[in-house]
């Protein structure tokens, strides 16, 4: 096992400069997940790292050692895709142990590693079976097995359940974090889908446009991101912003000041509790609530056309259009600076 080190990584397409000098630490053994909107940069850095992309400046170092110049089958990392790359002409078996045969590895040792991989794995009775007899939970667990048979210092999954339906999503992160709890070897996972990052990062690296925003735990992003942009990516709903404008003269109660024309208050739609008018922090006038059983997501608009989200343990019992005030506790308010974002 290895932890990674990259310093003033940068990578360009001809003139157009895509990564911009990014520095990041990952421990040995933890589990790191890059996040963020499409085109961040996220998986062009995942690549650099396996060296499946040259780096156009700045170092990669795997454990003690600089690999910017080392071949990608020499890092000492695994890869797992997107698509599962499985070949449909051999048996799950022998997807598992093809790259080892093309390494050379002696016949009894690729028998071992196939046959434990599988176990932790549980598809040990799928092993005579082509790959078009699997489901796709079983394929993408074949193609896990085919980098835990490397025995790598580091694991990189790069968006492995974006082609898995919602029930198998959940039960194959499951299935991830289960074996990096066995493994304990430090793996890197990329993906634009926050629910994921949140329940599988040890540590979470939000990226935009080829910059890291932040890094921290989970729960670190969740209770004081660092500027507007990380607050509102890290939260299923999003977290809403007010301006002055939207807010009434209670909030000066829940923040301890008057709010700033040149800041904005981020209130979570979990935070936001059903109060009385005079209270209220701000009102929203209603228009749609969402009864998703074990909760609702109430859709409002505030008076100066400011749409926003509350989320409520049971649906309000109101009809659409009445105006609904609500308040949050002072610890539970975030401030921003309008033009920079930062959190003040």
């Amino acid at each position: 096992m290895a932890g990674l080190t990259l310093r003033d990584v940068r990578k360009s397409y001809g003139a157009t400069q895509v990564m911009h000098g990014v520095d990041l630490d990952i421990d040995d053994g933890e589990f790191v997940v890059f996040v963020g909107p499409s085109g961040c940069g996220k998986s062009t850095l995942l690549r650099m790292i396996a060296g499946l992309e040259d780096i156009s400046g700045g170092t990669v170092a795997i454990g003690d050692r600089e690999v910017n110049d080392v071949a990608a089958s020499k890092r000492g990392v695994a890869m797992v895709f997107q698509t599962y790359a499985l070949y449909p002409h051999m048996t799950v078996y022998k997807n598992m142990a093809f790259g080892l045969r093309q390494a050379k590895t002696a016949e009894a040792e690729i028998d071992r590693r196939v046959k434990d991989a599988a176990e932790i794995l549980q598809i040990t009775d799928y092993l005579d079976r082509s790959p078009r007899n699997l489901s796709g939970g079983q394929r993408q667990r074949v193609a896990i097995g085919r980098a835990i048979v490397r025995d790598p210092q580091v694991f990189l999954f790069d968006e492995p359940l974006s082609n898995l339906d919602a029930a198998l999503r959940v039960q194959t992160r499951l299935e991830i974090a289960r074996l990096h709890e066995r493994l304990k070897t430090t793996m890197i996972y990329v993906t634009h889908d926050q629910v994921e990052a949140m329940t599988l990062a040890d540590k979470i690296v939000v990226l935009r446009d080829g910059r890291i925003e932040q890094v921290g735990s989970p729960i670190e992003l969740y209770d004081r991101p660092a500027n507007a942009f990380v607050a509102q990516f890290i939260g299923s709903p999003k977290m809403n912003f007010f301006s002055s404008e939207d807010l009434t003269g209670s909030v000066s109660t829940v923040l301890g000041r008057t709010l700033g024309a040149d800041e904005q208050v981020g209130m979570r739609p979990e935070h936001l509790t059903v109060t009385d008018a005079d209270s209220a922090v701000v009102h929203g006038k209603l228009e749609l609530v969402e009864n998703l059983g074990e909760y609702a997501l109430v859709h409002l608009t505030t008076p100066t056309g400011h749409d926003f989200i509350a989320k409520t343990e049971k649906p309000p019992a109101v009809d659409k259009g009445a105006t609904i005030g609500f308040t949050i506790q002072p610890d539970l308010v975030h401030v921003f600076n309008k033009a920079t974002g930062l959190r003040i």
